[in-house]
C-alpha cells in the first residue's frame, strides 16, 4: 500500500473514532484540555502503526488512548496535590444526545467524576473501561498490563469504592430541572429561606478558581453556610446573567459577565434535595462551554 493510502486510512479510522477516544480520555482525566493532548499523542503513534496488521481498529485505538491517559493521570495527580482551592472537573457544554444516553450521563456528571478521582489510578481506569465502556476483562488486561484475574479484582475493588460514594439513586432530568429552577430563583432573588428549602442539611459547595478567579479555597459545608454564601453572591447587575445549559449530560447554570461565561453551577441531587454545588470559575477549564462537545461510548 502506497504511503498515501496508509495515511487515508489512518485518517479515517482516527476520525471515525476520535469521539469515543476523547470520551475514554475524559473519563479517565476528568479534563478536556488533557484528554484533548492525549488524543494527540494517540494519533502519533496510530499513524505509526502496521495497520495491515491491526485486526480490530476500533480495540487498538483504545488501547493506546488507556495506556497514554494511564501515564496522564500518573502525572497530573501529583499536580493537582499543589493546586490552589479544590481542584474540580472541566465542565463541558455537551450535546442533547448524551443526556439520552443515561448511563454515559450519570459517568460524566460532575458528582460521578469526583467519585472517580478518589479512585486509585489504575482503579479508575478499570472501572471507566469495564463500567461505562463495557470491555472484557482479557481486553482491559491488555490495556493496563496486568492479567486477566489481576483486572477482575481492581474491577470489584473499584466498584465498590464508587458504589459507597456514588450519588444515592438515578434522578430524572425532571426532577434535576426542578431543583435547578428553585435554585436559579432563589440566588436571582437573594432567598435564602427558598434556597435552604432545596438544600441537603449536609450539602457541600466547592469553588475552583484554579489561583485566578476568586473561589472558596476550602469546601463549604451545611444548608445555611451554603445558603448565605450563594445568596450573598447573587445575581445583582444588569451586566450579569444566569441561564441553563446542558452540562456534562445534565442541566446546569451558567452565570455569564458582560456576556462571557464567568461560573459554572452544577448540582449533585440526593433524595430530591441538593447534596452538592460545584462552582467552576477557574478560565482555563471554560474554553468547552463555547460549543457543544460530541461525547460517544
Amino acid at each position: 500500500m502506497s504511503a498515501d493510502g496508509h495515511g487515508d486510512r489512518a485518517v479515517d479510522a482516527f476520525v471515525t473514532h476520535r469521539n469515543l477516544l476523547f470520551t475514554v480520555a475524559y473519563e479517565m482525566l476528568g479534563s478536556a484540555a488533557d484528554a484533548e493532548d492525549v488524543l494527540q499523542e494517540t494519533w502519533l503513534r496510530w499513524a505509526d502503526a502496521d495497520l495491515p496488521a491491526v485486526r480490530d481498529q476500533r480495540a487498538y485505538l483504545v488501547r493506546i488512548t488507556t495506556r497514554l491517559s494511564l501515564n496522564r493521570l500518573r502525572a497530573v495527580g501529583r499536580r493537582r496535590e499543589s493546586y490552589v482551592g479544590s481542584w474540580l472537573p472541566e465542565p463541558l457544554l455537551t450535546t442533547p444526545d448524551v443526556a439520552d444516553d443515561v448511563e454515559l450521563a450519570e459517568s460524566v456528571s460532575m458528582a460521578m467524576l469526583l467519585v472517580l478521582e478518589t479512585l486509585a489510578p489504575t482503579e479508575r481506569v478499570v472501572f471507566v473501561l469495564r463500567e461505562v465502556f463495557d470491555l472484557g476483562y482479557d481486553e482491559i488486561a491488555e490495556a493496563v498490563d496486568k492479567n486477566s484475574a489481576a483486572v477482575r479484582q481492581i474491577a470489584h475493588r473499584a466498584r465498590a469504592h464508587v458504589a459507597a460514594r456514588r450519588p444515592r439513586g438515578m434522578v430524572s432530568p425532571a426532577e434535576t430541572r426542578r431543583a435547578l429552577t428553585a435554585f436559579r430563583l432563589a440566588i436571582e432573588t437573594g432567598d435564602v429561606q427558598a434556597l435552604l428549602d432545596v438544600l441537603a442539611p449536609d450539602v457541600v459547595l466547592l469553588g475552583d478558581g484554579g489561583g485566578i478567579k476568586q473561589a472558596v479555597l476550602r469546601p463549604v459545608a451545611g444548608a445555611d453556610k451554603v445558603a448565605r454564601l450563594l445568596c450573598s453572591t447573587h445575581v445583582r447587575t444588569t451586566t450579569m446573567s444566569l441561564h441553563p445549559a446542558q452540562v456534562n449530560g445534565h442541566p446546569a447554570l451558567v452565570l455569564r459577565l458582560d456576556g462571557e461565561v464567568d461560573t459554572v453551577l452544577t448540582l449533585r441531587i440526593d433524595d430530591g434535595l441538593i447534596s452538592g454545588v460545584y462552582a467552576v470559575r477557574n478560565p482555563e477549564k471554560l474554553s468547552h462551554m463555547r460549543s457543544e462537545t460530541v461525547l460517544r461510548r
